[in-house]
């Protein structure tokens, strides 16, 4: 990674509600998500989430949502959640403009670690539209492995966007964290 300050890690507040939704948004959908390699602008349209969204997610039980600081900016996030046995990954998001130099793969790895030793949980869990099979690539990469797991995308609810094809699902990938 070509930068000034190294990544520094820290559990989100209140306050970074709106830095937060701005960055998954640019991560994720329009125009400006295709400077990185993680944009869904071309299956789904409208938003990826919102502050309402963010702000359950920073308030749950058993939830944390990492926000990762570089040079006095938010530039990543990731959720971790507690859920028995195995913890959930989601809500990541990098930086467009970061995408490429490895941040993800140092936030991917703390967040892992910080799930195996606050909760002491064996396996991470996440769930992929399974239709991106570049971002899939990039988790298997990361030692997660398709479980031939679907769930239904939630059509008709808009606060996950408005999909532009009619094939879209969520797959499972797990990981190892033993």
């Amino acid at each position: 990674m070509d930068t000034t300050t190294g990544p520094t890690f820290r559990d989100a507040t209140d306050a970074d509600v709106d830095a937060l939704v701005a960055l998954v948004e640019s991560a994720y959908r329009g125009e400006a998500s295709r400077t990185g390699w993680t944009t869904e602008a071309d299956i789904l349209e409208g938003q990826r989430t919102d502050p309402e969204g963010v702000l359950e997610v920073v308030k749950s039980p058993g939830s944390r949502l990492l926000t990762v600081e570089q040079d006095g900016r938010i530039v990543a996030c990731c959720q971790i959640e507690h859920r028995g046995e195995h913890a959930y990954f989601g809500m990541f998001a990098v930086s467009p403009d970061l995408q490429g130099a490895g941040l993800g793969k140092v936030v991917m790895a703390e967040a892992e670690r910080q799930a195996r030793e606050t909760w002491g949980v064996t396996e991470m869990h996440m769930t992929v539209i399974s239709v991106r099979e570049d971002l899939i690539a990039w988790y298997e990469r990361r030692g997660y492995r398709r479980t031939g797991k679907m769930t239904p995308f939630p059509y008709g609810d808009e606060r996950f966007g408005i999909p532009r094809r009619a094939d879209l699902q969520f797959e499972l990938l797990v990981k190892s964290l033993v």
